[in-house]
């Protein structure tokens, strides 16, 4: 994997990731368009490093606006800190079930399946990219049209709804997991800017049991445990795209929170909508 590889897909990633366009669907077809196998170990180890140099543009964009928010009081951290444990519970046990099913009932007469192997249908993306444009485009609309609760902060109901979406989004390249999360937090009649930073915030909760997940399996496949050399030639070009989508995530969170709270949040589902076009159309060509 080259240098100028990673860096496309870096910048891919950073500016995608932190819109609700999907940037797993725009890596993933990045990575074919230059002839590579999204479904690979290395190729989903890098998907999710590159997610994790976003996720330190989260924690450094909205750290002082958790802190203000969060901070003021231990009973308001504690507030916070449950409904996110509820979110994150919810997303796994929908994500776990989601991923039972697909291998066993979609997957079953693959050998060795898993839902990794959908991450190079285009086809599953393209719809995907839809769906989360259509639900994007309903929730920016009814939110234009209503008028705005004063102060609506996330609570239960809201926290537990945008966990079941988000487990969701999990298995399906495509469904982008802000977009869905953020509209579903929208659909509730709850502020723009609490539903945005409650939903980077379940990302930060998701991300590390996903990387945990990616090296193991990375790992069983090339079966290098123990043999440094092999894992330093694996790791290096992850940890390159790492930074790289650092940068990029930063100035696509700058992006995202103006559109969002100008009211300009239907139009990323139009774009959603045009992507999946464009996506379903690459699927019945030759990558």
């Amino acid at each position: 994997m080259t240098l100028l590889r990673i860096l496309i897909l870096a910048i891919i990633q950073g500016a995608a990731e932190l819109l609700p366009v999907s940037s797993s669907a725009h890596v993933i077809v990045a990575e074919k368009l230059m002839g590579m196998d999204p479904t690979r170990p290395e190729m989903t180890l890098l998907l999710v490093m590159l997610h994790t140099g976003t996720m330190f543009a989260v924690i450094v964009f909205f750290w002082s606006q958790w802190r203000a928010r969060f901070g003021r009081s231990g009973r308001d951290l504690m507030r916070f800190v449950k409904l996110l444990a509820v979110a994150t519970l919810l997303t796994g046990v929908v994500g776990l079930l989601l991923k039972q099913v697909i291998e066993r009932v979609f997957l079953r007469d693959q050998p060795h399946a898993e839902v990794e192997n959908l991450f190079g249908n285009l086809t599953l993306i393209s719809i995907a990219l839809a769906a989360a444009g259509i639900l994007i485009i309903i929730a920016g609309l009814r939110d234009h049209k209503r008028p705005r609760r004063e102060g609506g902060a996330v609570d239960l109901a809201g926290a537990s709804w945008m966990g079941l979406v988000q487990g969701v989004c999990l298995p399906f390249r495509g469904f982008s997991r802000s977009g869905a999360t953020i509209s579903t937090g929208l659909l509730r009649g709850l502020s723009r800017t609490q539903v945005e930073e409650f939903s980077f915030a379940m990302a930060v909760v998701l991300t590390p049991p996903v990387i945990v997940r990616e090296v193991l399996r990375m790992l069983r496949a090339h079966q290098l445990q123990g043999v440094p050399g092999g894992l330093v030639h694996l790791f290096v070009p992850s940890l390159l795209g790492m930074v790289m989508a650092f940068g990029s995530g930063l100035l696509a969170l700058k992006w995202l929170s103006a559109w969002l709270e100008r009211g300009r949040w239907h139009l990323f589902g139009a774009y959603c909508i045009c992507a999946s076009m464009v996506v379903f159309v690459l699927s019945w060509s030759t990558i």
